[in-house]
């Protein structure tokens, strides 16, 4: 065979591949990526979807030219939400499925997200790298005949499973102001609505991968300052903004305040736990205290992980957890092959809200009692020398100490977590305390330590 045309490996992260369009992923990569795939995978069918982004038809189409060539047939599911590409693999039995997305990132950037039979995600360490490998070699096995594309909408599917989580008999007829960010969630909440009694809000739902009203990330709390106004001003009871892809869900109090990921985690698992008694549902370690208190306080098991979804995924599989949530606001169900799905998390959080009588102020006021300093970065380029620093510094003052990611130190009235990033020379501050004096104290120590040479 003749040489391939060079690809960049730097595109290839720990859990996707990511870069701008077209300078560092383009439709050559996308192509020997799809070859690639079939023949690590060994999969006679691959399930592709994509996202509004303007790169996203060119990549899929040389995606699926890839795949075929290889010998498999392409589905080609059209434009999906991730959750949707996931669903589909799942549900319909596809040994391997790709998103076409950048997720939350801005426009100019486009990416991969890769899965195996079951939705299982493919990051680097369970192969990603040997994708990687077989891409950026060119060496292809031929195979013996050409694979074909179908072409499958599996949305109304989807809308239907998410709705499964629910009794809709039993959601009131809400008003809810909802930010798809010109993002997926565009395509599927009015469809999820023509089946809800509840008045929808919609905004910024006409796709347009070059995001002109702001960027689809509404971890940013200015991304979702304008939604925040017009739940108050439209006397909504609630807001939700999705992310570009519509995985991730953020949400709103009927009083335009932006809930952290770690108390809707709380709030899905006292509604599942209504449901399931006794289940086991996992938490990351960035969370608040309270999460693991209302798991225990609604009778289920509450098992700490690490950040990041391919250790939280595989822990509930080990655990047969019913539900794990992450303060990114990435939401994970067993009965949803046990992948993200913001959809699923915010139509149980509205039947919790249905159910309660209350607000949803009202619900988090006796679990968010605590004050949290959100994650700080810090560029530290001796990592492990300045984590055991943090440690000689804690345990003389009786901390407890524990090493799942990074260092966690605790105290009965406040806690702090340091771990590194994965990609870059960044340690990442976490602190969490009863009040906010001490989180604000706390938080300004930790950061004169780690930033002190």
């Amino acid at each position: 065979m003749g040489s391939a045309p060079a690809i960049d490996p730097k595109i290839f992260s720990a859990y996707d591949v990511r870069g701008i369009y077209p300078t560092d992923l383009n439709d050559d990569a996308a192509y020997q990526i799809g070859r690639a795939m079939v023949q690590y995978l060994r999969v006679q069918e691959v399930a592709v979807g994509r996202d509004m982004r303007m790169s996203s038809p060119a990549l899929a189409a040389a995606l699926i030219n890839g795949i075929t060539d290889q010998g498999a047939d392409a589905i080609d599911l059209g434009l999906t939400t991730t959750d949707e590409l996931y669903f589909a693999v799942g549900k319909f039995g596809y040994p391997a499925g790709v998103m076409v997305t950048a997720s939350h990132n801005p426009g100019k950037y486009n990416g991969l997200k890769m899965c195996r039979a079951d939705a299982v995600a493919i990051s680097s360490e369970t192969g990603g790298n040997a994708i990687r490998d077989i891409a950026t070699s060119g060496n292809f096995i031929q195979p013996q005949h050409k694979g074909r594309v179908v072409t499958r909408d599996v949305t109304d599917d989807y809308v239907q499973h998410a709705l499964s989580f629910v009794d809709v008999s039993k959601i009131l007829p809400y008003k809810v102001a909802i930010d798809a960010g010109n993002g997926m969630a565009g395509m599927i909440i009015p469809r999820v609505f023509m089946h809800l009694p509840c008045t929808l809000v919609p905004m910024y739902f006409e796709l347009d991968g070059s995001f002109p009203n702001h960027p689809a990330s509404p971890i940013e709390p200015e991304n979702t300052e304008e939604l925040r106004r017009v739940v108050v001003e439209q006397h909504c009871d609630m807001g939700v903004a999705f992310d570009g892809d519509a995985d991730r869900m953020f949400l709103i109090s009927e009083k335009g305040q932006l809930l952290g990921g770690d108390m809707v985690t709380a709030l899905v698992s006292e509604n599942l736990l209504r449901r399931a008694p006794g289940s086991t549902i996992l938490y990351n370690l960035i969370c608040s205290r309270s999460v693991p208190e209302v798991i225990a306080a609604n009778g289920g098991h509450a098992v700490r992980t690490r950040v990041g979804h391919s250790f939280i995924k595989a822990q509930m599989r080990e655990y047969n957890a019913i539900f794990g949530g992450e303060h990114s606001g990435h939401f994970y169900f067993r009965d949803n092959w046990y992948a993200d799905s913001g959809l699923i998390a915010f139509l149980i959080v509205l039947e919790l809200v249905s159910q309660s009588g209350k607000t949803v102020s009202e619900l988090l006021k006796p679990i968010d009692t605590r004050f949290r300093s959100g994650e700080v970065n810090s560029e530290v380029r001796e990592q492990k020398a300045k984590i055991a620093e943090l440690e000689r510094y804690y345990s003389a003052q009786g901390a407890q100490i524990d090493y799942l990611d990074g260092i966690t130190v605790s105290f009965p009235t406040w806690w702090a977590n340091i771990r590194p990033s994965n990609t870059e020379p960044l340690l990442r501050l976490n602190v969490e305390a009863d009040t906010r004096g001490e989180m604000e104290q706390k938080r300004d120590e930790l950061l004169r330590l780690i930033r002190q040479s």
